[in-house]
């Protein structure tokens, strides 16, 4: 079974949830016997393929974006000959010049779209993309919504739902590696030995400034794990509020995060939007046991984080909703200890790459099988 994913970004030229997920499919079906093929843009004149973690990842040059829509016209003939030499095509939406190319280069394979999440900002250019999103969505075998959250209140899924089913993203905790002493020491020292965390791309729907609202006038210690096109505006809201316990410490490796995800208190996730479909740095933290801190914005961070089992939830946008929490957390460790327990247990349930592997690989054997019987159905008959 040969499979290509085609999305606009990959490790090495990018590092966010998207990519994690690909990166634990990948690594996750390749365990058993499936070959993955990664096609994405970048902006490298590198572009060489090359091995990674046992899946090959091919790039084709970004010509130019609009409106963070990554185009490149060579990417068109590459994804038409690599889809030849496969099984299944596995495209991750939104992104709409994937539909357009999945339209000009003829794919005439097995199709499979993995839903990460509706479109949210652009809503004028929505209204000139909605006639190609719905043909596209139409015209591929199965959409994969990531949780049932999702697929109960998404207007998009919701017209498609005879042909979506949901698979839950899930992580290998045998793939994070494991930080020595020297290193929680070092970071013990530098942030203290109770604090919440965020790990994320600093974007507009992850909603860190209502984060910086809620611990204005308080003393909890927060530490921000990322880099992204908001992080000077974040950093000058704090400094606004005079915020001396928020500390802004950048990306970091991954040996580095998973310190962060051992020392660190309880995880807060305040993404507002729907453009946060399912929070993989939310699932982190309930694979390190921690718990949790969300909002309620219809998506798979309240499949991720049960409130009052696996941590709390708060209504989106309210600094106050979100203060109380922290401090009903914070002032509870025997609470939080358990909630913590009880998250990392919904992980192993719910949330492990292997089962997640397991139910892409036998959609894939599935999609073929059922490509297989149209063809023999439409081959003319002897006799």
């Amino acid at each position: 079974m040969r499979v290509l994913h085609f999305y606009k970004t990959y490790f090495p030229d990018s590092v966010g949830g998207v990519e994690q997920v690909i990166r634990q499919m990948c690594v996750g079906t390749g365990r058993l016997g499936i070959t993955n093929q990664v096609l994405s843009l970048s902006r490298d004149r590198r572009l060489e393929p090359f091995d990674y973690e046992g899946h090959t990842v091919h790039r084709a040059p970004l010509n130019f974006e609009v409106a963070s829509n990554a185009v490149s016209v060579q990417a068109i003939g590459k994804l038409a000959r690599m889809a030849a030499e496969a099984d299944v095509v596995h495209y991750h939406f939104p992104w709409p010049f994937m539909d357009v190319a999945h339209f000009l280069a003829r794919i005439d394979k097995p199709t499979v779209v993995t839903y990460h999440s509706d479109i949210v900002r652009q809503k004028a250019l929505l209204k000139l993309y909605q006639p190609l999103k719905h043909r596209f969505l139409e015209s591929v075998d199965t959409i994969v919504a990531t949780s049932p959250n999702y697929l109960a209140s998404s207007a998009v899924l919701d017209r498609y739902r005879d042909k979506t089913r949901v698979i839950t993203f899930g992580l290998d905790k045998s793939s994070y590696p494991e930080p020595d002493e020297a290193r929680l020491d070092h970071w013990r020292a530098k942030v203290g030995p109770k604090f919440f965390l965020f790990v994320g791309v600093l974007r507009y729907y992850k909603g860190l400034h209502i984060l910086l609202d809620a611990v204005a006038g308080t003393d909890y210690p927060v530490v921000i794990v990322g880099a992204g096109p908001i992080e000077a505006e974040l950093k000058a809201h704090a400094a606004r509020l005079g915020l001396t316990r928020v500390q802004f410490v950048g990306a970091v490796d991954d040996l580095d995060k998973a310190a962060l995800l051992k020392l660190c208190y309880a995880v807060a996730f305040p993404s507002h939007l729907r453009s946060e479909a399912f929070g993989i740095s939310l699932l982190e933290g309930a694979m390190y046991g921690k718990p949790m801190i969300s909002s309620e914005i219809g998506t798979g961070t309240t499949y991720i984080n049960v409130h009052g089992e696996t941590g709390l939830v708060v209504p989106p946008s309210d600094h106050d909703a979100l203060r109380a929490a922290m401090n009903t957390l914070w002032n509870d460790p025997q609470m939080a200890q358990e909630m913590g327990q009880r998250a990392e247990a919904r992980y192993w349930q719910l949330f492990t790459s292997a089962q997640m592997a397991d139910n892409y690989a036998h959609l894939y054997q599935e999609l073929v099988a059922r490509k297989a019987e149209v063809r023999l159905a439409a081959a003319p008959r002897l006799g």
